[in-house]
C-alpha cells in the first residue's frame, strides 16, 4: 500500500507540476501578444504623428507642420485708392495656418512653411486670381480696358501672389484701378508705414 500511494503522490505532483508549467507558458504567450500590440500600435501613432502635415484635416495643400514656422507680412489692398480693412471679424482667423489677428488688418501671420497667399484668401472666401479679386458677396474687380488688379512684393511687380509664401518682413501690395506709377508709389509708400505686428 505505502508504494502504491507513493506513485499515486508522484503522479499527482508530476500532473500539478506539468499544468503548472503549461499556466505560467500559457500566460507567458498571453503577455508577449499582448506586449507585441501595444508596440504595434504605438509604432503606428508614431508615424501618423511624424506624417501629421500631409493627413492633418484642414490642413493646405503642401503645408509643413503646423507650428513649425511663425513669420509675418505687411498687406495693403487697394481698390479705387481705397484701403480694404481686414480688420474686421468677417477676416480674422479664418485659419490657424494663416491669417489676421487680434484687429489687426495689415499684419499676415503664417505658422507653418509652405502655406500661400491664396490659401489665405481661401479661407476668407476671398477669390483670387492673377485677373480678379472677387468677395464673399460677388462683387468682382477684374482686369479689363480700363482697369488693371496688380500686384507687388516688396516694391517689386509680379504676376500672381497665389501661390506666394511669404517671408518674414515681405510687404505685399494689391492694387486694383488705373492708377499711374506716381500713385503706385504712394500706395507703395503707404506699405512701408505699416507697421508689422508679432
Amino acid at each position: 500500500m505505502g508504494k502504491k500511494s507513493r506513485i499515486e503522490r508522484e503522479e499527482k505532483r508530476d500532473s500539478f507540476a506539468t499544468q503548472r508549467t503549461k499556466e505560467k507558458r500559457k500566460h507567458t504567450l498571453i503577455a508577449i501578444a499582448v506586449l507585441s500590440g501595444i508596440f504595434a500600435i504605438v509604432g503606428v501613432s508614431v508615424y501618423n504623428f511624424a506624417n501629421l502635415s500631409e493627413s492633418a484635416p484642414g490642413a493646405p495643400p503642401g503645408a509643413g507642420i503646423l507650428g513649425d514656422e511663425h513669420v509675418h507680412s505687411s498687406m495693403l489692398v487697394k481698390i479705387f485708392g481705397d484701403s480694404f480693412d481686414f480688420s474686421l471679424p468677417a477676416y480674422q482667423i479664418k485659419s490657424s495656418w494663416i491669417h489676421f489677428e487680434a484687429q489687426d488688418g495689415t499684419t499676415v501671420h503664417r505658422h507653418s512653411t509652405g502655406v500661400t497667399l491664396g490659401y489665405l484668401f481661401e479661407t476668407m472666401r476671398i477669390n483670387l486670381t492673377d485677373e480678379c479679386f472677387i468677395f464673399p458677396d460677388g462683387k468682382e474687380f477684374c482686369t479689363n480696358e480700363d482697369y488693371s488688379l496688380k500686384f507687388y512684393v516688396d516694391h517689386n511687380p509680379v504676376p500672381s501672389i497665389t501661390d506666394l509664401v511669404f517671408q518674414d518682413g515681405d510687404r505685399i501690395l494689391i492694387s486694383y484701378g488705373n492708377e499711374n506709377q506716381t500713385q503706385i508709389d504712394t500706395q507703395l509708400a503707404e506699405l512701408d508705414a505699416q507697421p508689422i505686428l508679432s
